[in-house]
């Protein structure tokens, strides 16, 4: 912990890479930690398979009623979210590259520009057929008045959110920018994520052969672990609100 401190301490180019663990405070739960969507329940992860997704539409009624009951809706931000606005407001951080869908960290207060959502939002929804987009909101209020399996309203497409599932094709331009931003910084701060999907996973090392050092904050280990200058692991929203503030100066040395 407290060689992390420090490594922060001296930052001043701090890429975030955040994972589900640090929405977990918040309630909305992981996927392959001990208490995992997809660890307590295999066939959830279907959903998340866009072949399964578009070819079966069971796993689309599926998918829907998920939707409604996600706990993601009433979530809020928590310290670890809160920790890394400060660290904008300290002008310190370059940018906010997550892994989640939730848009916890733009609620939290980081500037939107400044978080790359290298999966999308689960507070879109987009065709398949035409890509017509639209607040989730909208697509859920008719799953409520009794459709199982809404369909696009202008050309009668499939309709998804906007998160990229497997099997489906990253932004590249969202990549690109990912890329910059740990290529950017000079410390790579990795939270909440298990480093164990790709490419997000591979700007660990990306940062490291820039020049970076990295600092993982994870409640369980890493594949990247021997890459870091410290690793922390612990409660998210308890440790990384310290890590990241800076010492006020002793009152002797304001005179």
């Amino acid at each position: 912990m407290e060689q992390a401190r420090r490594i922060i301490e001296r930052a001043r180019r701090i890429t975030a890479l955040t994972g589900a663990g640090i929405s977990t405070d918040s309630g909305i739960p992981d996927f392959r930690g001990p208490q995992g969507v997809w660890t307590k329940n295999p066939a959830a992860e279907k959903a998340s398979s866009l072949s399964h997704y578009l070819n079966d539409p069971e796993v689309r009624r599926a998918s829907w009623r998920n939707r409604l009951e996600s706990p993601a809706w009433s979530a809020r931000p928590n310290a670890g979210h809160r920790a890394l606005v400060d660290l904008e407001r300290q002008g310190r951080l370059v940018a906010v590259v997550t892994q989640n869908i939730d848009e916890l960290h733009q609620k939290a207060g980081n500037s939107p520009e400044r978080v790359i959502e290298v999966h999308g939002t689960m507070h879109r929804v987009v065709c398949w057929s035409c890509r017509d987009e639209a607040p989730m909101d909208r697509a859920l209020e008719r799953v409520r008045a009794g459709e199982d399996d809404p369909r696009c309203r202008h050309c009668g497409g499939i309709l998804k959110s906007a998160t990229i599932s497997f099997g489906q094709s990253l932004d590249p331009d969202t990549i690109m920018r990912a890329e910059m931003a740990a290529v950017g910084c000079d410390v790579l701060l990795a939270v909440g994520t298990s480093l164990g999907v790709h490419p997000a996973a591979g700007l660990v090392p990306l940062a490291r052969e820039s020049g970076a050092q990295v600092v993982i904050v994870n409640a369980e280990p890493t594949p990247y672990d021997r890459l870091a200058a410290a690793v922390v692991q612990d409660s998210i929203s308890e440790v990384l609100p310290p890590l990241v503030m800076l010492p006020t100066a002793p009152v002797d040395d304001l005179a």
